[in-house]
């Protein structure tokens, strides 16, 4: 990715993350005592439209920051997540999550995407990205033991594609470095995902933005050894050398860019490009299924890269989903 990319996508990243409205809680009222605002209610993970888009939106910023370290909006970034990765405002974080109600708060998009956050800051080597991470660690071992205490109650995945993907959030969370958390994802993708065979891909829905179908793959990648991917791949899509499923093969229209809803399918379109680009490197040299699957990860690219900015309602989220296709 150039430069000159990533500092486009900070740019879109530092104009929502502190906007704090139009703003869509996940929130239960337990009493009017709980009828607070958004920067209220979450001191750090107030803008950005959602507090899982604003989550994203910090590891947006921090992965730019780390591996662009003459990005011009570094100095900007910093300062940002200092003033809000205090000792106080992650606390205030926790807090709300051990409120009674709060069991289900973003479970499992927003839990993964915190790990990856906190994966992401583990990695830095500043003196700031150090004591960022130190401050967010309250927060990720939250979420850890929200993880291990759900998915072993969780009989069944859920195969939408999208925010409830269970797919999605185990390769997500499968970044973090706990290995009881590594060892549970594991243990449950094979679960869930190890018997399927011959996918039908009966995708896109109308608000998709995960394929159902490329996620499997994405989370089977990460957590099997590459020989035992590579058979279970067979079975799943036997017909890739064929471009089959064809709807794997054909970018989403969005027809409407200001409903929140349709403005999905170009995270669909993004999301799919990053699948396949990372599909694309797990195949073997000289395998014909890498040239076909990299030809359709640029066209799935193509087709919504220019539409990550025009509308909020897709302009809160959608450069994260960019940058996750760009650096696969």
């Amino acid at each position: 990715m150039l430069a000159s990319e990533a500092s486009r996508l900070a740019q879109i990243a530092l104009s929502h993350v502190t906007r704090e409205y139009p703003n869509k809680l996940d929130h239960v009222l337990r009493g009017t005592e709980d009828l607070r605002g958004p920067r209220a209610l979450h001191p750090v993970f107030y803008g950005s439209f959602d507090w899982h888009s604003c989550v994203h939106s910090y590891w947006l910023l921090t992965h730019l920051y780390r591996t662009f370290p003459t990005l011009p909006e570094g100095n900007e970034i910093a300062a940002l997540v200092d003033a809000h990765f205090t000792d106080e405002n992650i606390a205030a974080e926790v807090a709300y999550l051990q409120q009674p109600a709060r069991g289900t708060f973003e479970r499992p998009y927003g839990w993964a995407w915190l790990l990856k956050l906190a994966a992401e800051l583990a990695q830095h080597t500043t003196d700031g990205g150090r004591r960022w991470s130190r401050a967010l660690e309250p927060l990720a071992h939250a979420f850890v033991e929200r993880f291990l205490g759900f998915l072993p109650r969780a009989t069944y995945p859920i195969r939408a594609g999208a925010h409830f993907n269970s797919a999605f959030a185990l390769a997500l969370a499968f970044e973090y470095p706990d290995v009881r958390l590594m060892a549970l994802i594991s243990e449950k993708g094979i679960a869930w995902y190890g018997g399927d065979r011959d996918c039908p891909a009966w995708e896109p829905g109308g608000d998709d933005f995960l394929s159902p179908a490329l996620m499997e793959v994405e989370c089977m990648r990460r957590i099997l050894p590459a020989d035992a991917f590579l058979d279970w791949l067979d079975g799943f899509l036997p017909g890739l050398a064929e471009r089959r499923p064809r709807t794997l093969f054909t970018p989403a229209m969005v027809s409407d860019r200001s409903d929140g809803k349709i403005a999905h399918l170009d995270g669909l379109n993004l999301s799919r490009a990053f699948c396949l680009r990372t599909l694309a490197r797990a195949l073997p040299t000289g395998d014909s299924r890498r040239d076909i699957v990299l030809e359709n990860a640029e066209r799935h690219l193509a087709a919504s890269l220019p539409h990550v900015t025009g509308d909020y309602m897709g302009e809160h989220w959608l450069a994260t989903y960019a940058l996750l296709a760009l650096t696969a």
